[in-house]
């Protein structure tokens, strides 16, 4: 299993099918949270993903520059399927995804809204809490920079 590192242009068909496939059923269908998954920012963003030998996604994050911020990069929807969960694969996509921001994209700063549940796994890459907490989707997120 290999890491896999591309823009949205580099991706296939089958990629993105894919990566839109495990970012659904977790964030939309298991968590019960309808939302507007496909919001646009895909376009912008470096994709980090690892999939098995059938091609399914089994971890995944996104990177872009936040807009309003320049030098920061914004890590986002950070996810690993239901097969690959308790094996260590999200906090290695993690940690690949801080390398690859800090050290190709040059980034001074970090900045990710974290579920309120998963601050520990986070702070476990160094990021912080830098928020009060606050609804997104009706599930507590607060926001974390590192």
């Amino acid at each position: 299993m290999e890491l896999q590192i591309k823009t949205f242009p580099e991706l296939s068909t089958e990629e993105l099918y894919e990566i839109l496939r495990t970012r659904e059923a977790v964030f939309i269908v298991e968590q019960n949270c309808p939302y507007p998954e496909a919001d646009g920012k895909d376009y912008d963003a470096v994709h980090l993903f690892y999939r098995d030998n059938e091609g399914h996604v089994l971890a995944y994050l996104r990177l872009y520059y936040k807009k309003d911020e320049p030098g920061t990069v914004q890590v986002g929807r950070v996810v690993t399927s239901t097969a690959a969960r308790g094996t260590g694969l999200g906090g290695k996509i993690l940690h690949e995804g801080v390398l690859y921001a800090l050290e190709t994209m040059h980034a001074e700063c970090l900045y990710l809204e974290a579920q309120t549940y998963a601050i520990g796994f986070y702070q476990k890459e160094g990021f912080t809490v830098s928020s009060a907490e606050f609804l997104e989707d009706g599930i507590p997120h607060v926001q974390m920079r590192r």
